[in-house]
């Protein structure tokens, strides 16, 4: 490996981990600002009725749910339908994480509800301004940068802490 090889992969390292960290603190204040949508199903009918409201698309899958062909379909067409909108999307590996971020637990709980489908999570904008923050921007510019390089979703590896 020459030295500018392994210059490029710390930078890349730490863009991604930066970018996991703002994907992060974004997702927990669109939570606390119910401006967050999760689960396949739901997703899917909100970006039916109002696709101007959504800014970021999250797929999220591991290892197990690569075989999932239910839902590897349903990610293609997500997908297909946010770059005909317009819509920034990230696949993300760690599941699990998204869950403690987001503060659901993997199983059921004692109450009997359900746990919540972590695969997709989307960021709307309908409080005007409200997510208009530094790691909306980063996630945003990532996504962006990742275009130019031809790679259109980009993806992101989410670190267990």
């Amino acid at each position: 490996m020459t030295l500018e090889e392994l210059v490029g992969c710390n930078i890349t390292d730490k863009r991604m981990e930066s970018v996991g960290q703002a994907l992060e603190e974004l997702l927990v204040a669109a939570q606390r600002q119910d401006c967050l949508t999760v689960g396949v199903y739901e997703s899917a009918k909100l970006m039916n009725v109002d696709p101007d409201s959504v800014v970021l698309c999250v797929l999220a899958t591991d290892e197990e749910d690569e075989d999932d062909i239910a839902l590897q379909i349903h990610f293609t067409l997500i997908q297909a339908f946010c770059c005909d909108n317009d819509i920034n999307i990230l696949r993300v590996s760690g599941v699990s994480r998204l869950g403690q971020v987001l503060g659901e637990s993997n199983n059921a709980d004692s109450n009997a509800n359900e746990a919540k489908d972590l695969h997709c999570l989307l960021v709307t904008n309908s409080h005007v301004d409200s997510l208009k923050c530094q790691a909306l921007k980063e996630v945003g510019n990532y996504c962006e940068e990742s275009r130019c390089k031809n790679q259109w979703v980009p993806y992101l590896a989410l670190q267990e802490r």
